[in-house]
C-alpha cells in the first residue's frame, strides 16, 4: 500500500496565460479520476544569450519543475506554445538537462500527452505536438493522444486534434478557451489519469 498517491505530472511553458490554462484544466480531468493526482509545474524563461535569472519561485503560476518531478510521475502531460509550429525554447531548454533520466530508463513504459495553444487556427498546433512527442518517444514513454470517440474533435471550429488538446488563444491571446476545448482537454486529462493508474499496476513488481 502506497501513503502518497501517484501523480500526473503537468508540465508548462505560458507566457501569456492561455497554456497555462489549459494545464488546469487538464489537472481537473486527471482529478476526476479517483487515486491520482495531478503536479502542476512550469519551467523558467530563457533569454536569447544565456538563462534568465528568475526567483527560485514565479510570481504566479506553478513553481519550477525539478528533475525528481520528473522522475517520480506516473505520467506526464507536457504543455507549451508554438513556436514556429516548434515547442517554445523554454521547455525545450528543460528537456534537454534529462539525460540523466534517460540514462537511467526512469520515464520508459510510462503514458505520456502533449497539448498546445496557438494564435491563429492554423498556427502549427499539430507540428507543435508532434514536436514535444519526439523527446518522449525517445525516453520510451508512451504517447497517448486523444481518440475519435471524444467527438468533440469531429465537430470543433477552434482546437482540438488527435495528436493533442489545442486551443486558439487569438492574436492577442486573450481568446477564452471554447466550451469544445474546455471538454477535450479534460477528457485527455482524464484518459491520462487512467492510463496511469493502468500501467503503474504494470510496472510494479508483482
Amino acid at each position: 500500500m502506497h501513503d502518497v498517491l501517484p501523480y500526473v505530472l503537468i508540465l508548462y511553458y505560458s507566457r501569456h496565460g492561455a497554456t497555462r490554462t489549459m494545464a488546469e484544466q487538464l489537472a481537473a480531468g486527471v482529478e476526476s479520476c479517483p487515486g491520482i493526482e495531478a503536479r502542476l509545474r512550469t519551467v523558467p524563461a530563457v533569454s536569447p544569450t544565456c538563462e534568465a535569472v528568475d526567483p527560485e519561485i514565479p510570481a504566479q503560476g506553478a513553481i519550477y519543475v525539478d528533475l525528481d518531478d520528473l522522475r517520480h510521475c506516473a505520467a506526464l502531460a507536457l504543455g507549451s506554445p508554438t513556436r514556429f509550429g516548434n515547442m517554445a525554447a523554454p521547455l525545450k531548454h528543460f528537456i534537454d538537462t534529462t539525460s540523466t533520466l534517460w540514462l537511467n530508463g526512469a520515464l520508459v513504459d510510462k503514458p505520456a500527452t502533449a497539448f498546445t495553444s496557438t494564435s491563429s487556427l492554423h498556427g502549427g498546433q499539430e507540428t507543435t505536438l508532434i514536436s514535444m512527442l519526439l523527446p518522449l518517444l525517445h525516453h520510451g514513454m508512451v504517447y497517448a493522444g486523444l481518440p475519435y470517440s471524444e467527438t468533440d474533435l469531429m465537430d470543433t471550429t477552434a482546437g482540438g486534434t488527435p495528436y493533442g488538446a489545442s486551443h486558439v488563444a487569438g492574436q492577442r491571446s486573450d481568446q477564452p478557451l471554447a466550451d469544445s476545448e474546455r471538454r477535450l482537454v479534460r477528457a485527455q486529462g482524464k484518459r491520462i489519469a487512467r492510463l496511469a493508474l493502468a500501467m503503474q499496476s504494470l510496472r510494479e513488481p508483482s
